[in-house]
């Protein structure tokens, strides 16, 4: 039996190794140090050096040693309960280390512009939720410049955006293809239509969304290259937001035919909007695939599997 050991004021500084501690367990079990070496091929001589070492850092005996084999002390027992206790614990960490070296855990932060949050993310966030149910995503509304400009800063994992002319060193891949619609009352004079030029709705009051929108910019640049300018009646922050007040009979509305198809609404028309800059496309952009985290690496190839 080990003497103990003085005082030394170090104890509450001790650090305890792993491997001896599962070696020390292994002796309570089975009692005999012989059959815990052979088993985890080791020398005797090297468990028994372990243990020891580990009841010199610990400062008390941990083990009484017979001929009949070798049993744990008082101190002892209550170490073998505890370190089953933190060596499960390690294990569940390296479990869950795994899970985030393969991509089933993990964080995925995403910036994604008005377009896509209110259309098609929302169905491929939860498709990609039950496939990888250990993935967080944190996904922000921004305007689409300011999304490339956080993906080139590392500020976010992937962006989702409307194509537009940007600086940002950035990887940027297809995704989906959109019209602009116009939305008009039923009452309007242009409700008649199938469809209009821009510079013929520049005749009436807008409903617009919020400055720093992909759209807002589009809408200020044709109005510029075209001659009369954009009036707007009411500045907003959602499409829904948009419809009801075109719903109103507050203005004119722009916006795309995804989103506009989501909302149930009486008394406007859909009208094609005539013009080139009306197709637009989302893009997906990361500043390097390949240095994404699994996780981030997951959903982008989910969301290129759903390109179309």
């Amino acid at each position: 039996m080990m003497t103990p050991q003085p005082d030394t004021g170090q104890r509450g500084t001790a650090t305890l190794d792993p491997l001896s501690l599962r070696l020390f367990v292994r002796v309570v079990e089975l009692g005999t140090i012989t059959d815990v070496a052979a088993r985890e091929h080791l020398a005797a001589a090297a468990v028994s050096r372990r243990l020891s070492d580990l009841e010199e850092r610990l400062g008390t005996a941990l083990l009484v040693r017979t001929n009949r084999g070798i049993s744990p002390t008082a101190a002892g027992a209550f170490l073998a309960v505890a370190a089953r206790e933190v060596l499960g614990d390690m294990d569940d960490l390296v479990s869950r280390m795994r899970e985030y070296s393969d991509g089933s855990r993990g964080l995925v932060r995403v910036l994604a512009n008005i377009s896509a949050v209110s259309t098609a993310l929302p169905p491929l966030v939860r498709s990609f939720a039950d496939l990888h149910p250990r993935v967080r995503l944190q996904i922000l509304e921004r305007d689409s410049l300011s999304i490339t400009e956080a993906i080139g800063d590392n500020f976010a994992d992937i962006g989702v955006f409307t194509t537009l002319p940007y600086h940002a060193d950035i990887e940027v891949y297809p995704f989906r293809r959109d019209r602009l619609m116009v939305l008009v009352s039923a009452d309007h004079p242009l409700a008649q239509r199938k469809s209009v030029t821009f510079v013929e709705t520049l005749e009436f009051e807008h409903v617009v969304l919020r400055t720093g929108t992909h759209l807002r910019l589009q809408m200020l640049t044709a109005a510029g290259r075209e001659g009369p300018a954009l009036r707007s009646s009411v500045e907003v922050s959602s499409y829904d937001t948009l419809c009801r007040m075109v719903e109103c009979g507050l203005g004119v509305g722009v916006l795309p035919a995804a989103n506009l198809a989501h909302f149930a609404l009486t008394g406007v028309r859909a009208l094609h909007l005539d013009e080139a800059w009306a197709d637009r496309e989302l893009s997906v952009c990361v500043r390097r695939a390949d240095a994404l985290a699994p996780a981030s690496r997951l959903f982008l190839e989910h969301l290129r599997a759903a390109e179309h």
